[in-house]
């Protein structure tokens, strides 16, 4: 009997100090992603949508290893305050979940860049779409000053389409 006390109280050890290792595995590594995350914000440009609470950075590119931690700026399309600058981001609780609740977009909604001189696009949203993934005619030049955001629908099927246009430049 002593015995079996004896292995169930070492056992029970094993078992709290494995808890308490995976825990602080996890903690550690939530801990690391934040500051990835403040080091890409201070760096990069910053995108805004303050009524869904969304604000990530901008990083060059469109490839998986960009949009695993941040939105991702389609090169070739324009710039902050000038073009179509489009950008886009994960919908998913698998990868990177920045534009989880961008279906909850709405007209007149204020989305922002913040470039890395702090300086502060406004962009009112004028349309929300679904459209096919082989729909890239959204990235193309208008002829005037928007932001297009794109992300996956939740079955990611399609593609969620968010314009904004310029409405003025905060120093």
């Amino acid at each position: 009997m002593k015995m079996k006390k004896k292995i169930l109280r070492v056992a029970g050890i094993i078992m709290i100090a494995c808890s308490v290792g995976i825990l602080a595995l996890y903690g550690y590594r939530k801990i690391s992603r934040e500051i990835y995350l403040r080091k890409l914000l201070n760096n990069n440009i910053n995108f805004e949508i303050p009524g869904l609470n969304i604000r990530v950075p901008v990083l060059e590119g469109t490839d998986s290893k960009v949009l695993q931690v941040s939105a991702g700026h389609f090169e070739d399309t324009g710039a902050p305050g000038k073009g179509n600058y489009c950008i886009c981001g994960h919908n998913s609780t698998i990868y990177a979940e920045i534009f989880n609740d961008l279906d909850q977009i709405k007209a007149g909604d204020e989305m922002y860049l913040v470039d890395t001189d702090e300086k502060r696009y406004l962009y009112t949203v004028t349309e929300y779409r679904i459209v096919e993934p082989d729909e890239t005619w959204v990235l193309n030049d208008f002829g005037d000053n928007r932001l297009t955001v794109i992300s996956c629908t939740d079955d990611g099927t399609q593609r969620q389409v968010v314009v904004g246009m310029l409405e003025q430049f905060l120093p």
